[in-house]
């Protein structure tokens, strides 16, 4: 194990959701998790009202910007999340974490658009960020 554990958050563009949790993780963790985010088919661009959204709540996802899966730290990662149905990932046979799948709500399938969907999409992984925060620092020896 190492010191701190790392979490790696994955979506399709790396552009709104894996970047709204690695904020939103940062946010919560501090210094206490490495935290990074990646996507299988990285974007141009991060999604703005994914910034807006979590800047609403106190985290920044500014600074970042999309950015393919390493395969360096998809073996080394002790938590790899994939945000949403349609990234599809495999952990390498020397992978030393696990691989967790978060569905994420999906408000435009009821017809929410705009920055409210956008807000209850970060609500939604905010609450999922949240509780592995939680799990990680409660049972990480380093």
């Amino acid at each position: 194990m190492s010191a701190k554990p790392k979490v790696l958050f994955v979506c399709v563009g790396n552009g709104g959701k894996s970047q709204m949790a690695a904020a939103l993780a940062e946010k919560h963790a501090g210094e206490m998790i490495e935290i990074f985010s990646a996507g299988t088919k990285p974007a141009e661009n991060l999604n703005a009202e994914s910034v807006e959204a979590v800047s609403e709540v106190g985290a920044d996802m500014s600074g970042g910007h999309p950015k393919e899966v390493d395969s360096t730290l998809l073996r080394e990662a002790d938590r790899v999340i994939i945000l949403g149905k349609d990234a599809q990932l495999e952990l390498p046979d020397e992978a030393r974490g696990s691989l967790q799948r978060w569905v994420t709500d999906e408000p435009s399938a009821r017809g929410v658009e705009g920055m409210e969907r956008m807000r209850l999409i970060r609500d939604h992984i905010d609450a999922r960020v949240q509780t592995l925060v939680a799990e990680l620092l409660d049972g990480w020896s380093g």
